[in-house]
């Protein structure tokens, strides 16, 4: 009877030793899943931070035209509008700048380019008076918008090259 137990006992170490193995063998499984998600969130928001890098650098050129009046202020906010809305990690600026976005939904479905060409004389007249009546209505709110979204910008690339 003696010997039964015996190997009983033994057959119950050899258990829980292949149990051990196996869960230590799951755990550092564990371990390097959870290393490998953390490297794939890693680059996953280093190519966001580098679009919206990119998108910034726009930002700032744009910005900067059109406070040195190179460039006209509602191509400008078309523009600025449709680059704000791509970064990927930022939201909520329409809030922070509602001169440029209110101008660019006020002018968003005006004729441009070849389609504008198409027009008729009357029509792209009555667009012409609907854009700049906008741009009269929203002109300082744009500008100090511009003054808000240069320091803006360049915090942000701060942020994003540190």
């Amino acid at each position: 009877m003696s010997d039964f137990w015996l190997y009983a006992l033994l057959i119950g170490v050899i258990i829980v030793i292949a149990l051990a193995v196996y869960a230590g063998k799951l755990l550092k499984q564990l371990a390097q899943q959870k290393e490998q998600q953390a490297q794939a969130e890693l680059a996953h928001q280093q190519a966001l931070n580098k679009h919206d890098k990119k998108v910034f650098d726009s930002i700032l050129l744009i910005t900067r035209a059109m406070q040195e009046e190179q460039c006209e202020f509602d191509e400008g906010c078309w523009r600025l509008s449709v680059l704000l809305s791509s970064l990927k990690t930022l939201t909520e600026l329409t809030e922070k700048f509602p001169g440029i976005f209110g101008l660019y939904d006020e002018i968003k479905n005006l004729s441009i380019l070849d389609a504008r060409k198409n027009l008729t004389k009357k029509d792209r007249m009555r667009e012409d008076y609907q854009r700049m009546t906008a741009l009269n209505k929203r002109h300082d709110e744009v500008v100090s918008d511009l003054d808000e979204l240069y320091k803006f910008t360049t915090e942000q690339l701060a942020h994003l090259t540190s």
